[in-house]
């Protein structure tokens, strides 16, 4: 009975292979000081970029470089593809899904040139970021290498 308000702790997923860090790692002020939201980066190793938890699409920026989903709660996750990369006008990205759709955690969002990034923008390191909308008391951060999938963030 004493848990029946307990809250369910909710996984965010890795969008893409890579190693996970944390935020102060960022080479941007407004990540590494958390103030676009608290989370993780990860410096990705493969092209395509998913869904981290299920939900709905809210946004996604007009040159494909971010995305954000909401679950059917008060979760809403945001996945910010490497730095200053809205400069490269949508160059080196291909939109998967579009905004609105309903997705599974796991499910192709935006697919890109990881080597073209890596020339051309400032840094591929992509925050993942649990938006100020999000009803959140805690996150517990995994910071370790990862495969597209596995749990980076549990959230209470």
């Amino acid at each position: 009975m004493f848990g029946l308000f307990k809250r369910k702790q909710r996984e965010v997923f890795a969008p893409v292979d890579g190693q996970v860090v944390s935020l102060d790692q960022v080479n941007d002020e407004v990540f590494s000081q958390g103030l676009a939201g608290d989370g993780v980066a990860i410096k990705p190793v493969s092209d395509i970029f998913r869904a981290p938890i299920s939900g709905k699409v809210t946004k996604i920026f007009g040159t494909n470089h971010a995305y954000s989903i909401k679950n059917d709660k008060d979760l809403e996750v945001m996945v910010h593809i490497g730095l200053d990369t809205v400069a490269l006008k949508g160059e080196g990205f291909e939109r998967l899904v579009e905004e609105g759709d309903i997705v599974e955690a796991g499910d192709p969002v935006i697919k890109t040139d990881l080597a073209y990034l890596g020339e051309h923008a400032k840094d591929t390191i992509t925050p993942i970021l649990i938006t100020d909308e999000s009803d959140v008391k805690s996150i517990e951060k995994k910071l370790k290498i990862v495969k597209s999938g596995d749990v980076i963030m549990e959230v209470n």
